[in-house]
């Protein structure tokens, strides 16, 4: 039963065309997977389904197929079509069909308010509450006790049942995302968007979630599009694949098929030069952090690290998730005070103290360090330009930045027209993974001498995460940059770092090259960072 229709789909933003000519039905219950590179068009597309603001097509028409109560103006799927509506008001669903964006607005509300969605990165979450509660107040018309057995099994589903007691903002990123995760699907929607839904995860909790989303949505027969740049993971969840490029359909049909035909296109990353260095640029020697957790007690979340890193090495730190790992790396920038140890970082011919404060110590080692956050932002009312020069205090001449900006973006997987193209766009312009490989572009136009990556894979699509791989080897061959790479993803630490480290419970187990640290992971954490059963 046709649910959703799509005809002659065009939009633009200021005179780029993002989306063009789309035509595309989608079934009651059907799962909708949508595979592109970044930029293609996935979450304006999304994001028009939902009917966000600022994403009304310039031309053509999306319709609703829907079940609608005109006393209360409960809206369903159209399979609900001459059923009682639920609400108590007696009335019969009948038969509608809405131009969505040309709707009356109480029934244009009315279809948004049975459309969950999630989006990139974002965690919408009360963050003084706990997790439970967190997901008891999406429910509607749910009494309390009955919302929270139902709670509880949609928490495991999406494995965080050992976190409902947890207050919201304690949680790291991977925990907000699938809290928000179970909040979407708590609210029972008619229709469910996920636009990358597990970009900052492991592929093992990844496929979890995916899992997650078969049993929470598809198997009940909820109409579900999504996106994702795990394509195998995909392929086993979506009943229908689309191929975007560029804003148009080039390919569409058998997801087996589809994806086989997009990873074909995939290139291998380039190999780097051996390196070969014996000048150390970091030393940590018995670093430790420990704090007081009511739950948990003392916990150590760094407990006696000891690490040398070498001046234009790419070094991976690789654990799971409350290994550490990111902990570490605010250590290392100054963002988080150790409890103890020694933390010196070389500036030419000297040796700073990272552990004394003020323009002598750290401060002075500060403006040659950059980071990514996992949780990165951009300056959202700059533009790309903006983003990369003023917003950080990159004083250059106009003709200067732009040229600067250009190639840093094409540094990051931008060809070179598009890089030019999007220097004007706003952050909100751009795609999921546009913005991250942007957050990236920042970071590196200050050309810093050590460069901290936590997560630096986490929404791109396997193109784009080559890409960088092959831009984090150039920048380290042309600019002689040092990189601290945190990172669950040991494919990705495989493909670009020199030498890793394993991180569990704090603790430093194993340095050695890449293929030494598999040797010494558990079968959990071979399936978690390796998709290895």
């Amino acid at each position: 039963m046709s649910f959703i229709v799509l005809e002659n789909i065009t939009k633009s933003f200021k005179g780029v065309p993002v989306l063009k000519n789309l035509n595309l039905t989608i079934n009651e219950g059907q799962v909708l997977g949508i595979l592109g590179r970044s930029g293609s068009g996935k979450s304006v597309l999304i994001n028009m389904l939902r009917g966000m603001k600022d994403y009304k097509p310039d031309e053509g028409s999306i319709t609703y197929n829907i079940a609608i109560c005109q006393e209360c103006l409960r809206v369903e799927p159209p399979s609900k079509v001459g059923s009682v509506c639920g609400c108590g008001c007696g009335s019969e669903f009948e038969a509608q069909s809405v131009n969505f964006w040309d709707s009356d607005r109480k029934v244009f509300a009315a279809i948004k308010r049975r459309i969950s969605i999630m989006l990139q990165r974002t965690f919408a979450l009360y963050e003084d509450d706990t997790v439970i509660d967190n997901v008891i107040k999406s429910m509607i018309d749910v009494d309390y006790e009955e919302s929270t057995y139902r709670a509880l099994d949609i928490l495991e589903l999406s494995q965080m049942t050992h976190r409902i007691t947890h207050i919201a903002r304690d949680l790291s990123g991977g925990e907000k995302q699938r809290v928000v995760l179970a909040r979407q699907i708590a609210k029972d929607p008619m229709l469910f968007l996920a636009d990358e839904p597990t970009g900052t995860l492991d592929p093992k909790t990844a496929e979890l979630l995916h899992q997650a989303l078969i049993e929470g949505v598809k198997e009940k027969g909820v109409t579900m599009v999504v996106t994702s740049h795990w394509p195998e993971v995909m392929k086993k969840l979506s009943d229908y694949v689309i191929w975007l490029e560029k804003g148009e359909i080039i390919a569409e049909g058998n997801p087996t098929e589809i994806v086989e035909k997009f990873m074909a296109q995939v290139p291998l990353p380039e190999k780097g030069e051996e390196f070969k260095s014996d000048a150390p640029i970091i030393e940590m020697k018995e670093v430790k952090k420990h704090y007081y957790s009511i739950d948990r007690g003392v916990v150590k979340a760094v407990d006696g690290v000891n690490l040398t890193v070498d001046e234009g090495e790419i070094f991976g730190v690789v654990g799971l998730s409350g290994a550490g790992k990111t902990t570490l790396s605010r250590i290392l920038f100054g963002l988080t005070d150790p409890s103890s140890g020694e933390i010196m970082v070389r500036l030419g011919e000297n040796w700073i103290d990272m552990t004394q404060k003020g323009p002598v110590g750290r401060g002075r080692v500060m403006p040659y360090l950059g980071i990514l956050h996992q949780e990165y932002s951009l300056y959202p009312h700059r533009n790309v330009l903006g983003n990369l020069t003023e917003a950080i205090s990159l004083e250059l001449p106009a003709e200067f930045a732009k040229m600067k900006a250009i190639y840093v973006l094409k540094a990051v997987g931008f060809d070179d027209e598009y890089a030019e193209s999007i220097l004007k766009k706003s952050p909100d312009e751009l795609s999921g993974g546009e913005r991250h490989r942007v957050a990236l572009a920042q970071v590196l136009i200050k050309e810093p001498n050590i460069i901290i990556l936590d997560e630096p894979t986490g929404t791109m699509d396997p193109i784009t995460r080559v890409q960088v791989t092959d831009s984090i080897i150039k920048a380290r061959e042309e600019l002689n940059q040092t990189f601290l790479i945190i990172s669950h993803d040991m494919e990705f630490v495989l493909d670009v770092c020199d030498r890793a480290c394993l991180m569990r419970g704090g603790k430093i187990l194993k340095i050695g090259e890449p293929e030494s640290i598999i040797e010494e992971l558990t079968p959990t954490e071979k399936e978690k960072m390796l998709g290895e059963e």
